[in-house]
């Protein structure tokens, strides 16, 4: 179910100097699915990236909730802007997934196997990164944008150091079994249940450096009333926007070949032949062509879902994930949700979770847990059903992935 919001005039905010960027009075219209799911908060945030003078269309997704600027969720269509941080602190955070030709029966009588891999060439948290003989390499480090500026050139050592691991806070690698209950003749897989690899994280420190650099630029650029602050955006004719697509762009890429060294690794160490792949990304944004006009299109915390188009969408560490593909729905911008998404905020959810809560409900579901802090315990997020319900007209589901060893920062940490 989606509902349409138009809220009343607003009135316009009083003594604005001169150099301050005007809001429009009217909160221009935008469909909301699963509104019943949704906080207050987050809609009061997409009010306001509506009233924004380059605004062009919005649209707000079942997962959504309260973040800066754009809410997680927010998918915002502009003219020839963008907004920093309504692409998000970590750039190019994306999913990635592996189906290999190996059964669940072989995985779970080999799970000590799984396990040490999975430990092995795997590294998660704020700051970590390899050293020496253990870094990756990879096509991204030679990129030209690495020397577009002598601030994004010192974030090349940085960049090399952390390539190939993971971040923080929700990010994840896992095992689960994928089930096909038919034949999906664009992937080429047959009906069964299989092996899979899931990943999910970002651009790491050269994404939350980039993003925090560029957000200044933007707020120095672009003054907007004090609600709107965190929405300041570049316009793209100007240097430092087209820095900051190049930059972005940059990030995103990053934080694809980390993933496939990932996959890669892991592929190597089970012995696998992969029978599908699938990557999609989120926190990012796009060029595309809506209503006969291009405009970029800014999903923070939203799945691209063109018709036709792949995408994975997560629950949480005990439900299951979705394999889907987009049905190119006008309304939400080609666009559904990035995952569960949170009812309970990090804080929250330490303050009321206890480790022995947390640890029953991974229990209950056989799941075998490796790290993770309570910020990111099963009850912190969303039910994933009532999310998909919701959006069904976004997006159908391809097979359904279930989580069966899930490794996580240790400590809980958020990027660096």
């Amino acid at each position: 179910m989606n509902t349409r919001n138009n809220r009343d005039r607003l009135p316009e905010a009083a003594d604005l100097t001169e150099d301050i960027i005007r809001l429009k009075e009217e909160i221009a219209p935008y469909t909301i699915y699963g509104a019943e799911h949704i906080e207050e908060g987050a809609r009061k945030q997409m009010d306001i990236a509506m009233r924004l003078p380059v605004t062009a269309a919005g649209a707000l997704m079942p997962d959504a909730h309260q973040g800066y600027g754009l809410p997680i969720g927010g998918v915002l269509a502009t003219r020839n802007a963008i907004i920093p941080y309504g692409v998000g602190v970590d750039i190019g955070c994306r999913m990635a997934l592996s189906v290999f030709d190996i059964t669940e029966t072989h995985f779970y009588e080999n799970e000590a196997k799984y396990k040490r891999e999975l430990i092995a060439h795997t590294k998660f948290g704020a700051g970590h990164g390899f050293q020496g003989q253990y870094k990756s390499d990879h096509a991204v480090l030679e990129r030209e944008e690495f020397n577009l500026t002598p601030f994004i050139k010192n974030l090349h050592d940085k960049a090399y150091a952390q390539l190939g691991s993971s971040g923080g806070g929700n990010h994840f690698v896992e095992w689960g079994i994928i089930e096909f209950e038919t034949r999906d003749e664009v992937l080429n897989v047959e009906k069964g249940k299989y092996l899979a690899l899931l990943t999910h994280s970002g651009s790491r420190g050269l994404g939350a450096t980039l993003a925090d650099y560029y957000t200044k630029l933007a707020k120095e650029h672009c003054k907007l009333p004090a609600e709107a602050a965190n929405l300041a955006y570049l316009d793209l004719n100007t240097e430092a926007g087209h820095e900051y697509w190049l930059a972005m762009n940059l990030a995103g890429d990053y934080a694809s070949a980390c993933h496939e060294i990932i996959h890669t690794k892991l592929t190597k160490a089970i012995g696998a032949e992969v029978l599908a792949k699938v990557e999609n990304h989120h926190n990012f944004a796009w060029k595309e062509v809506w209503n006969g006009e291009e405009v970029i299109v800014h999903r923070k915390g939203a799945t691209p879902a063109g018709k036709g188009v792949m995408g994975i969408i997560p629950g949480s560490m005990t439900a299951p994930g979705f394999l889907v593909r987009g049905k190119g729905e006008k309304e939400s911008i080609n666009s559904a949700a990035h995952g569960a998404g949170r009812q309970m905020s990090r804080s929250k959810a330490i303050k009321n979770i206890s480790k022995d809560e947390m640890k029953k409900v991974v229990t209950d579901h056989k799941v075998t847990l490796i790290g993770a802090g309570l910020d990111e315990a099963p009850m912190a997020y969303k039910d994933i059903e009532l999310v998909m319900a919701a959006q069904k007209e976004l997006i159908d589901i391809v097979a359904k992935f279930t989580p069966k060893m899930v490794r996580m920062a240790d400590d809980g940490s958020r990027e660096d």
